[in-house]
């Protein structure tokens, strides 16, 4: 079964209510990368110009994370995360468009290294941060599925 098919997956788009609440959007591409998108709205502002940085690492975590699930889910298994580092290297302002690629880098049989680049499309693929993590790949009955 393809990931973006996988019950899980679907479980995730249902219960992740923040993701919805941002305007969060994710295309599974393979297991392990995905491409999460988010476009910066006025309610994403943390000054009349530029976009708050957690709404950039809220897209940050949920593209590892998505990275991951996609991943491990035929395992019946999901992620949490166990840490991740983000570096911001330009902002995010009004009306842009972002893409998260998640890819999982390196897969184990409980922790993941899982990396993202954040884009802007809207102004010439410009990055404007990047992120590393560690996920935790547990059985899916623990988190409630």
């Amino acid at each position: 079964m393809l990931p973006e098919n996988h019950p899980l997956i679907n479980k995730y788009i249902q219960s992740n209510l923040f993701g919805q609440h941002l305007g969060m959007d994710f295309k599974i591409i393979s297991p392990g990368h995905i491409e999460y998108r988010l476009n910066i709205n006025v309610q994403h502002l943390a000054t009349p110009k530029a976009a708050h940085g957690g709404v950039i690492s809220a897209l940050v975590d949920g593209a590892l994370g998505v990275a991951g699930l996609s991943a491990v889910c035929g395992q019946n298994k999901v992620v949490s995360t166990v840490e991740y580092k983000l570096n911001f290297m330009a902002p995010a302002f009004l009306n842009d468009e972002l893409l998260a690629i998640g890819k999982v880098e390196q897969l184990g049989k409980r922790l993941m290294i899982v990396s993202c680049e954040v884009i802007c499309t809207n102004r010439n693929n410009q990055v404007i941060s990047k992120a590393l993590g560690t996920f935790n790949a547990y059985d899916a009955e623990k988190a409630g599925y």
